[in-house]
C-alpha cells in the first residue's frame, strides 16, 4: 500500500514543485491550504489569488486541494504573541511561531485525521535519518535554507516530516516547475509577513494596539535626553534610520527600555555583542547538551553561523557567547546552534 502524504500547499512555485516531487516518489498525495486569516486579506499566502493557485497546482497534478480553517489557533499562537512581543520591547518571529503551532502542528493533526502517514512541506531543509534518530541539516542551496525557522521541531515531529525540496537548488526547482507547466513557476517568492499589510509594523501596531504608541524619550547610554519617540514599539536594536535625532556621531538602537519607556541609542560599537541568553530553548534530539558545546551560533535569519560556545542552563535555557562580538543581538529574536550543516538547537533571544 502506498504511503499517504498531505502536502502543505501555499499558492507559491516551491510547495508546488515538492508536490509534484513527493507523487513522482511514488506517494499518494493530498494537498491543503491553512486558512489563517480572513478571506479579504490581500497578502501572500493566505489572499484568494495564493488559494485559487494552489488550487490549480493540485488540479493539474491530479491531487484532491483541501482548505482547512485555523484563524482562531493562528491569532492565539502567532498574532497575539506577536503583538505583545513589540509592546514589551522586543522583535519576535512570527515565522518560527507559525511552523511550530500551524504548520507542524495544526496541520499535522488535520493530515493525521486524514489517515496520513507523513506531512510535507517545501521548506529548505534536509531530514536525515542516522542511527541516534532523526537530524535536520541545512538545505543544499544556503541561500534559501531554513532550518533556522524549524528548530522547534523535535523526533516526534520529525518522524512523519518530509521536505522534498532539500536537496534543490532554488533555479532547479523553478526550472521543474517550468517542465511541469505549473501556474506558479515564475511567481515571485513573498518577503512579507502575511498578516502585516506592505510590512508596515508600525501602521499595523497602531491600528492594532493603540496602546503601542505611548510617546517617550529617546536617551543615550549616559540618560541624556536626545529626542522623543512615538511608542518603544516602533523600534528595534541597530536600527539607525528614522530616529528623529540630530547627534554629532551616527546612532543606533542600543535596547529598548519597556519599564522606563525609553529608546537607548548609541554608537555603532555600542551595538556590538558577545554573548547573549535565551529562553524557549529546544534541542532536536530531545536530549539537553552537557556542559559547554563549541559550535556556530546564528542569531539572524539572514545572518551566516559564528563560531560560539552555546552552555545549556536547564532544559529550557541556555547562554551564547561568541568569539567575536556579533551585529545587534535582538531580544525575540531566534537564535539556533550548528554542528557544521546539522541543526542542533535553538531558543528566543531573552537579552543580549
Amino acid at each position: 500500500m502506498r504511503q499517504k502524504v498531505a502536502i502543505g500547499l501555499s499558492g507559491g512555485v516551491d510547495s508546488s514543485v515538492a508536490a509534484a516531487l513527493l507523487l513522482r516518489a511514488g506517494y499518494e498525495v493530498i494537498g491543503v491550504t491553512m486558512r489563517h486569516l480572513p478571506g479579504d486579506t490581500v497578502n501572500s499566502c493566505c489572499s484568494l489569488e495564493a488559494v485559487v493557485d494552489a488550487r490549480r497546482v493540485a488540479k493539474k497534478l491530479g491531487i484532491k486541494h483541501h482548505l482547512v480553517d485555523v484563524e482562531g489557533t493562528f491569532y492565539q499562537r502567532v498574532i497575539e504573541p506577536f503583538e505583545m512581543g513589540y509592546l514589551q520591547g522586543q522583535t519576535p518571529n512570527p515565522c518560527a511561531a507559525c511552523n511550530r503551532y500551524i504548520k507542524f502542528g495544526a496541520m499535522w493533526e488535520w493530515a493525521e485525521s486524514q489517515g496520513c502517514d507523513y506531512l510535507a512541506t517545501g521548506h529548505y531543509v534536509r531530514r536525515i535519518e542516522a542511527d541516534d534518530g532523526y537530524q535536520l541539516w541545512r538545505a543544499r542551496d544556503l541561500t534559501k535554507d531554513q532550518s533556522y525557522l524549524l528548530y522547534s521541531l523535535g523526533q516526534e515531529d520529525l518522524a512523519h516530516c518530509l521536505f522534498p525540496l532539500g536537496e534543490y537548488q532554488k533555479v532547479q526547482t523553478r526550472a521543474l516547475a517550468e517542465e511541469w507547466d505549473l501556474i506558479t513557476a515564475q511567481k515571485p517568492d513573498s518577503q512579507e509577513l502575511c498578516f502585516v499589510p506592505k510590512n508596515d509594523y508600525a501602521g499595523y501596531l497602531a491600528e492594532h494596539r493603540p496602546e503601542a504608541t505611548r510617546p517617550g524619550d529617546i536617551v543615550n547610554e549616559s540618560g541624556e535626553v536626545l529626542g522623543r519617540h512615538q511608542g518603544i514599539a516602533f523600534y528595534t536594536v541597530g536600527q539607525r534610520k528614522r530616529l528623529g535625532i540630530t547627534a554629532r556621531t551616527p546612532q543606533y538602537v542600543v535596547a529598548l527600555d519597556n519599564e522606563a519607556n525609553q529608546v537607548v541609542v548609541g554608537e555603532r560599537e555600542a551595538v556590538m555583542a558577545d554573548r547573549l541568553s535565551l529562553d524557549k530553548v529546544h534541542y532536536v534530539s530531545d536530549t539537553v547538551i552537557d556542559g559547554s558545546y563549541e559550535g556556530q551560533v546564528k542569531s539572524r535569519y539572514n545572518m551566516e553561523p559564528a563560531p560560539a560556545w552555546w552552555t545549556a542552563n536547564g532544559p529550557h535555557a541556555a547562554d551564547v557567547r561568541f568569539v567575536e562580538p556579533q551585529w545587534a543581538l535582538t531580544p525575540g529574536q531566534v537564535a539556533t546552534l550548528y554542528d557544521g550543516e546539522r541543526l542542533l538547537a535553538g531558543g528566543r533571544i531573552a537579552k543580549p
